[in-house]
C-alpha cells in the first residue's frame, strides 16, 4: 500500500489559515501574491466561500482559472459566489489591495492552470482571453487605441471576461445558473462579456429566447441534439471559429433538398473544425456532400446511426478529410460484405494515426471481421477497440485476440458476446452466464501466455 505524501509546511499553513476564516480573509490584503494561487486551490477544494469570495475581489492577477479543480454539485456553489464576487468598480477601501482580475474562466481544463504566466505587456495578458466576439478584452482595448492617440483619463469600469461552458437542457440548476450570469452582466452595464466556448443545447426550440442573450462568435465546441436542420442551420450562420460540432436527432424531410444545401453551404466555413459528430442523422449515399466540403486532416470522426451505405463507406476510404483520424465510430451501422473492401482500405490508410476505433452493432459476422484483421493489425498505435454487440464466434474471438496482442499500446478491447453463449440466435435468447464467464476465463488465459496482463478485454451483458 502506498504510502500518502506528508503535507509541507505550505500545506500546514494554508490549512491553519483556512480554518481562521476572520484572520484568512483579513490577510488576503499583506500575503505575497505567489501564495493567491495555492490558497485558492486549497479554499476551493474545502469548499471555504466566503474566503474564495473575498479572494476574487482581491485577486492580483490578469486572470483566473478553475482549470485543473474538480467541480461537482457540492462546488457550483462556489462558482456562483465567485460570479457574484465580481466588482466592475474600484474598491473603496484605499486599504484594500488593488484587484486586477480583468478574465474569470469558469471552465474545467486539464490544460489549463490557474494563472497564466505574466508578460511584460500593458495589456492584460491571458492565454484563454476571447478572440473573436466584438466584444472581447482585446478587441475593445484594441479599438480604444487606435481611436485614442493619447492616453486620456481611464473609464471607472474595466472591460472584463466572464468565459463559461453551458449546458441548455431545461433543468432547474442550469436555468439558475444561466439567470446568474445574465443579471451579472447587466450590472455591469456592458463591462463584462459573457464569453460562451462550449455550448450544449437540448431541444433547440425551446432555446430560442437564450440564445438571443449568448455571443455565439466566442463559441468554440457546439452540441445540439433534437433540432431541425434548417434551425442548425441558421445556428451555424453565426459561429465563426468551430474546432467541434456534434449534431444528434436532426430531422431533414431530404438531403436533396434546399435546407440540406444550405447547410452544406454553412459547414463550407468550418476552416478549423476537427472533430464531426452526426448521430441519428440519416446520411445514406451522401456522406460526400458533407465531409468534402471540411477541411482536410480531421482528428475525430463520430457517424453512429446514419446508415451509411457502400457509396459512403467507399468514399470514406478516399477523402483527404478522413486519411489522418484519431478517432473513427461508425457504430450502429450494418456492414455487410461488399462495405468491407472499402473499409479494409480506409483502415489501412489511418493505421498510422488511429487510437481509437468504435464499430458496434454493425452486423459484423466471422466472415466479414476476418477481412477487418490484417488491417487492424497494423494499426500500430490503436488504444481502444470497442466492437461490441456483433455476432460472430468464440472461434474468431480467440483469432481476433492473436492478431490484436502484438499491438502495445492497446490497452482496452470491448468484445461481443460470443454466439454459443446464447440460447437461440445472437441476442435473441437467454444468455448463459456460464458459458460467459468461460469465455471471460480463457480470454483471460491467452492475455497470461501473450505476455499481455496489460491489455483488458471487457464486454457488457445487458
Amino acid at each position: 500500500m502506498d504510502k500518502k505524501e506528508p503535507p509541507t509546511l505550505l500545506d500546514l499553513a494554508l490549512h491553519r489559515l483556512l480554518n481562521n476564516e476572520p484572520v484568512a480573509i483579513q490577510a488576503l490584503d499583506e500575503i505575497p501574491r505567489e501564495l493567491f494561487v495555492p490558497l485558492f486551490s486549497a479554499a476551493f477544494m474545502g469548499r471555504h466561500k466566503n474566503i474564495l469570495t473575498a479572494m476574487v475581489k482581491v485577486w492580483p492577477f490578469t486572470c483566473l482559472h478553475i482549470g485543473t479543480l474538480s467541480v461537482r454539485e457540492a462546488q457550483r456553489e462556489l462558482l456562483k459566489a465567485m460570479v457574484e464576487s465580481l466588482q466592475f468598480l474600484p474598491v473603496q477601501n484605499s486599504a484594500s489591495r488593488s484587484p486586477k482580475l480583468r478574465i474569470l474562466d469558469l471552465r474545467q481544463d486539464a490544460g489549463c492552470k490557474t494563472i497564466c504566466p505574466d508578460i511584460s505587456t500593458k495589456s492584460p495578458a491571458c492565454f484563454h482571453s476571447c478572440a473573436y466576439s466584438d466584444h472581447s478584452i482585446m478587441k475593445i482595448e484594441a479599438q480604444a487605441s487606435v481611436t485614442c492617440s493619447e492616453p486620456e483619463v481611464q473609464s471607472s469600469k474595466q472591460a472584463m471576461e466572464l468565459v463559461v461552458d453551458l449546458s441548455l437542457d431545461g433543468t432547474l440548476r442550469e436555468r439558475e445558473f444561466l439567470r446568474l450570469l445574465l443579471n451579472k452582466v447587466q450590472q455591469s452595464s456592458g463591462s463584462l462579456h459573457l464569453c460562451c466556448r462550449d455550448l450544449q443545447i437540448d431541444k433547440l426550440c425551446d432555446c430560442r429566447d437564450t440564445l438571443n442573450h449568448l455571443d455565439l462568435k466566442c463559441i468554440d465546441h457546439l452540441s445540439v441534439d433534437q433540432a431541425s436542420l434548417a434551425e442548425v442551420t441558421t445556428l451555424l450562420a453565426q459561429v465563426v471559429h468551430l474546432d467541434r460540432l456534434c449534431l444528434s436527432k436532426i430531422t431533414c424531410r431530404s438531403l436533396n433538398g434546399k435546407a440540406f444545401r444550405n447547410f452544406i453551404s454553412q459547414l463550407r466555413r468550418m476552416d478549423h473544425l476537427n472533430e464531426l459528430n452526426l448521430s441519428s442523422f440519416c446520411l445514406t449515399d451522401h456522406l460526400e456532400n458533407v465531409l468534402r466540403v471540411l477541411p482536410a486532416g480531421l482528428d475525430f470522426l463520430h457517424l453512429p446511426f446514419c446508415g451509411l451505405s457502400y457509396t459512403d463507406f467507399k468514399f470514406l476510404s478516399e477523402c483527404p478529410q478522413a486519411n489522418h483520424l484519431k478517432l473513427l465510430n461508425i457504430s450502429n451501422n450494418p456492414m455487410y460484405w461488399e462495405d468491407c473492401e472499402p473499409f479494409y482500405n480506409l483502415l489501412q490508410n489511418i493505421s498510422g494515426t488511429l487510437q481509437h476505433l468504435a464499430i458496434n452493432h454493425c452486423l459484423l459476422t466471422d466472415s466479414t471481421i476476418s477481412v477487418l484483421i490484417p488491417a487492424l493489425s497494423h494499426c500500430s498505435h490503436l488504444r481502444v477497440l470497442s466492437f461490441s454487440s456483433n455476432p460472430i464466434t468464440m472461434p474468431m474471438l480467440m483469432r481476433i485476440l492473436e492478431y490484436l496482442t502484438p499491438l502495445m499500446q492497446l490497452k482496452y478491447v470491448i468484445y461481443p458476446i460470443p454466439v454459443h453463449c446464447y440460447g437461440r440466435w445472437h441476442f435473441q435468447g437467454s444468455l448463459d452466464r456460464q458459458k460467459l464467464a468461460d469465455v471471460q476465463e480463457h480470454l483471460k488465459i491467452m492475455l497470461q501466455e501473450a505476455d499481455r496482463n496489460d491489455m483488458n478485454w471487457i464486454t457488457y451483458s445487458d
